[in-house]
């Protein structure tokens, strides 16, 4: 075979494969990192689950679950930023292992904090990790808990009931911070938490709300 030939060959046979290399990691990417990239589409332009969810009557909290496609057991609905998630109960903040297979299927509630209804603290987490492959596994469904402001709602569903709390504060925190874990005496609260930024474990967003009355 003429040498010029050989080159030509490896030439066009390296641009095949260096292109479908390229639309391969795009397509990756892509499919990866959907679920945030459909969390701000959704939050940017709307959603249709808020329109029907207030169809429904006050108080219907299973009705209103299932009408969103999550457990009317336990669940929690922020409708700012569409974001809906059953809830793993009593799962250990501290054992990575536990957790991290609770959040493969929804927002974990921490071991040893209270119920919705109890009158104490309820502590929510839903962790990113050190790999932001796994931002769009693990973080997605709190991924835009950082545009709640103070004022806005949220819903937990729990044991077919539905509980309505009012966002009273946001701070970022140490990842060692465990004050909010604990019961302060000051009555019922729920604490949302996730990491800060996104894709890392640095710091902890907490957004705080209280039972609306």
């Amino acid at each position: 075979m003429h040498p010029k030939l050989v080159v030509k060959i490896a030439y066009h046979f390296a641009r095949t494969f260096g292109a479908g290399m390229v639309s391969f990691a795009i397509v990756g990417i892509m499919f990866s990192f959907w679920p945030i990239i459909r969390a701000e589409l959704t939050y940017r332009f709307g959603t249709k689950d808020q329109i029907q969810i207030e169809k429904l009557a006050p108080g219907s909290g299973k009705a209103k679950a299932e009408e969103l496609g999550i457990n009317p057991y336990f669940s929690i609905y922020i409708p700012k930023i569409d974001a809906k998630a059953n809830i793993v109960p009593n799962v250990d903040a501290g054992n990575p292992t536990e957790y991290l297979k609770a959040l493969s299927n929804g927002v974990a509630h921490a071991k040893g904090t209270n119920f919705p209804g109890g009158g104490k603290t309820i502590y929510l987490f839903s962790h990113s990790t050190d790999s932001p492959i796994n931002i769009a596994r693990y973080n997605a469904v709190f991924y835009l808990l950082s545009k709640l402001e103070k004022g806005d709602t949220v819903t937990v569903f729990f044991m077919d009931n539905e509980y309505e709390y009012i966002v009273e504060n946001k701070f970022v925190a140490s990842k060692k911070a465990t004050q909010e874990l604990g019961d302060d005496g000051s009555g019922e609260k729920l604490v949302l938490q996730t990491c800060d930024p996104p894709g890392t474990s640095l710091n902890r967003l907490m957004v705080v709300a209280r039972p609306i009355k």
